[in-house]
Parts: C-alpha cells; sequence; structure tokens
C-alpha cells in the first residue's frame, strides 16, 4: 500500500530536517534528461510511515504513465495505496482527473496527499478507501484506469485489494489495474486470487525494461508491472 525509491533524491530540498525529517524530492518526465516535460514535487518523510516514502515501483509505474500518456490523456484515474501519489500526479498533470485513496484510517498519508497535490497545483480528489470494505464512497468511482504502486506488499490483504480492484473493473466496463511489485514469493498466490476474482493478465513487463538509463541506475530490486483486466471468457 505504498510508493517508493524516488529518482529525485539530489534534488530534494529539506523542509524541516531536524524535527520530522521531511523532504521535498523532485521527479522529472519527458523525452530526454536534457529537455524535461515538467516535474512532479513529493513531500516524503523519513521517520514516519511507509506511505510517506517514494518507493522504486511508484517510480517505475509513474514512468509508465508518462510513457503511455498518449492512452491516459483526459482518463478518469484512481490509484490505490497511493501513498506519495507520484503515479496519479504525473496522470493528474497529463490531464486525468485523478482519485487518489489509501487507507481510510491512515489520516497523516492522506493529509500528505492533499498537501502534494496542491504543492503541484494539480486538483486531486483525495479519499479515504480501505480494500475489502465497501463504504460509500467506493460506489461513486468509475475509473478507466486502476494504479496501484507496491501494493501487492502484504500478503494477508491481496485477496482484499483483488476485491476491490475487481469491483472497480466491473463498475468501469473496459477498465484496467495497471500495478507494479517487486518479484517476491506470493506469485502463486497472486495467480490463484486472479481467477477466484475473475481477473487475467494481459501484459507483464519487467519494470526496467520500460526506464530511462538515467532513472534506472538509481533504483534497485527486480519490479514487474502488470496490466490486469476483466476476463471475459469467465464472464
Amino acid at each position: 500500500m505504498a510508493d517508493g525509491d524516488g529518482d529525485g533524491d539530489d534534488d530534494g530540498e529539506s523542509v524541516d530536517k531536524t524535527t520530522s525529517m521531511k523532504t521535498v524530492s523532485r521527479h522529472f518526465f519527458g523525452d530526454g534528461p536534457d529537455e524535461p516535460a515538467f516535474s512532479i514535487s513529493i513531500i516524503e518523510n523519513m521517520k514516519e510511515d511507509y506511505g510517506l516514502f517514494v518507493w522504486p515501483c511508484s517510480v517505475v509505474l509513474a514512468e509508465y504513465v508518462w510513457q503511455q500518456r498518449s492512452r491516459f490523456v483526459g482518463a478518469n484515474v484512481v490509484e490505490l495505496g497511493a501513498g506519495t501519489s507520484l503515479p496519479g500526479l504525473v496522470a493528474a498533470r497529463l490531464g486525468c482527473d485523478v482519485t487518489l485513496t489509501d487507507d481510510a484510517i491512515r489520516l497523516e498519508v492522506l493529509d500528505n496527499m492533499k498537501k502534494v497535490s496542491q504543492l503541484n497545483n494539480l486538483s486531486c480528489k483525495v479519499m479515504g478507501l480501505s480494500w475489502g470494505v465497501w463504504d460509500e464512497p467506493i460506489f461513486s468511482l468509475y475509473p478507466q484506469f486502476i494504479l496501484g504502486a507496491d501494493v501487492l506488499y502484504e500478503t494477508s490483504a491481496f485477496d482484499d485489494l483483488f476485491a476491490t480492484v475487481s469491483f472497480l473493473l466491473q463498475n468501469s466496463p473496459g477498465s484496467v489495474f495497471i500495478t507494479t511489485y517487486h518479484n517476491r514469493s506470493g506469485h502463486h498466490l497472486i495467480e490463484f486470487l486472479m481467477v477466484k476474482w475473475g481477473l487475467k493478465c494481459r501484459k507483464l513487463l519487467d519494470g526496467f525494461s520500460i526506464m530511462p538509463s538515467s532513472k534506472a541506475s538509481k533504483i534497485s530490486g527486480s519490479i514487474q508491472l502488470a496490466e490486469i483486466a476483466l476476463n471475459m471468457d469467465k464472464a
């Protein structure tokens, strides 16, 4: 439910190091490192919850959104377990109608989402959404794209995650869930739950294959990117 290790470490501006270890990192997007189209600033907190870091999976997913921008322009997008929200903010910068979500009990993370949206002059909605909980707000979401960076982290939460993803995909025919995750254990459980919830993987990529060399050199680990949709053969 969090996102990861940014490429903006060297560009971070200290906000309040002595008390809260907050920093602002900048993440650049464009067709070349010398001419970025835009940057996104992220408030991170090095002493708090893992939802307040930019993890590697988030960097990869945000880059994919940028590279696939022709698909995203003007789309309705929901980011699950958004944390610092880098992929969702890139989508918003491309003109998408974006709703950033994280666990409803993580008030500091939700507050940080509002702050980073304002910091980047973007108008993203922020919503508390706990996976597998059918509160009223989830019924108002009709995303064309569902984003999730490093949401396949805690195996105990996988079933609730896929239940939520399946509901949102059914709520928006033709929609797709795009997620990045580390190659950890749990692949058999993922495959089992996709079958259980009527989903199928329609694209699977090595995350590093889409990264510019200038960004790939700053992140580590084995990261996969998957596009998941409803399995219409079972519908």
